[in-house]
């Protein structure tokens, strides 16, 4: 069953774009040409988003893909299909990438397991906030907002994964 997502450029300097271009394509094995527009937050730098269609897995792929550059900033979500989880995938340069399973309406979801981990290891409530804001991505979150906040009103690209 395909699944669909979206691919969030942030910010990216203006030579690595058509670099950024090529490995979407790669991944989804169809030509594609988005549509970039200045990263008010980061002048000088381009930002795009695209929504794509592909078979489960394909985010974690994209992921793969943009993390070479490690200037870009990033954000892809891979939307629940039967009998696999969603995925939302973050990286910001010097923090690397982030990975957290995502619901329906696009939360992060922690299993028990992880939850159960997390407060057995935590001897102090700071303790127990911090484990829980890094497994939220929390930093990751607090560092892309204004990146977000910046393109509101951008242009969006659909595309499909081939094969």
């Amino acid at each position: 069953m395909p699944t669909r997502g979206v691919v969030y450029v942030h910010s990216t300097p203006l030579a690595v774009c058509p670099h950024v271009e090529w490995a979407i394509a790669r991944v989804l094995t169809a030509p594609v040409t988005l549509h970039w527009s200045a990263q008010p937050v980061d002048p000088g730098a381009r930002r795009t988003e695209c929504s794509w269609t592909g078979r489960a897995g394909t985010g974690a792929e994209l992921a793969a893909a943009l993390r070479q550059w490690p200037m870009i900033r990033f954000e892809i979500t891979e939307e629940p299909s039967p009998g696999c989880d969603g995925e939302r995938f973050m990286f910001v340069p010097g923090r690397g990438l982030f990975r957290a399973t995502a619901g329906v309406a696009g939360d992060i979801q922690l299993g028990e397991d992880r939850l159960r981990a997390i407060m057995a290891s935590s001897r102090a409530p700071e303790a127990l906030q911090h484990a829980l804001d890094k497994a939220l991505g929390t930093a990751w979150d607090g560092e892309l907002e204004p990146y977000r906040y910046a393109g509101d009103g951008a242009p969006v690209t659909l595309l499909t994964r081939v094969g």
